[in-house]
């Protein structure tokens, strides 16, 4: 979300649930600030039955973004934009509750990004397969906030996201 000048429009970290009945999209602000409590998120999930199912997105501090979302037989499915960054503890707790394998060896390239890591089909069923996510999610010129904008404008909740966030 850049703004004129190149400053962030929206708050630097955040979390939202997304839920989608039919094809409307529902997103509510969780918290303005990006949580920790990696339970609190998973709780925020709801009921593992609901098609399609909703899905948590944290933002932290602008660094990196986390999305959460049920899978089969209510399994929680993740994904980091940016698996190596665990010095943040909520980066950290996701990495390691969930088995995301980093590889801290070359993880950086000359531009100093990092390497998205966990399920990279978290979005296919709605439309957005892995290959164009993980272009989304490696973009070197992108925010982790800019990169949940382009996410959600891809799979239409745009807008939805930009009113509970900048509300």
């Amino acid at each position: 979300m850049s703004a004129v000048d190149g400053a962030p429009a929206g708050p630097a970290s955040y979390a939202v649930r997304v839920s989608r009945a039919g094809a409307r999209w529902r997103v509510d602000l969780l918290a303005e600030d990006a949580g920790d409590e990696l339970p609190v998120l998973e709780r925020a999930l709801g009921d593992a039955g609901a098609w399609p199912p909703p899905f948590v997105v944290v933002v932290d501090s602008r660094l990196y973004f986390v999305v959460l979302r049920h899978g089969p037989g209510g399994m929680v499915r993740a994904l980091i934009s940016d698996a190596t960054m665990l010095e943040w503890v909520l980066a950290a707790e996701v990495v390691e509750r969930y088995g995301i394998g980093v590889d801290t060896d070359g993880a950086f390239d000359d531009d100093e990004s990092g390497w998205p890591g966990g399920d990279m089909d978290v979005f296919a069923d709605d439309g957005l397969p892995a290959e164009e996510l993980r272009t989304i999610v490696t973009a070197d010129d992108l925010w982790a906030d800019e990169m949940v904008q382009r996410i959600a404008a891809r799979l239409g909740f745009d807008d939805e996201l930009a009113a509970a966030v900048n509300s």
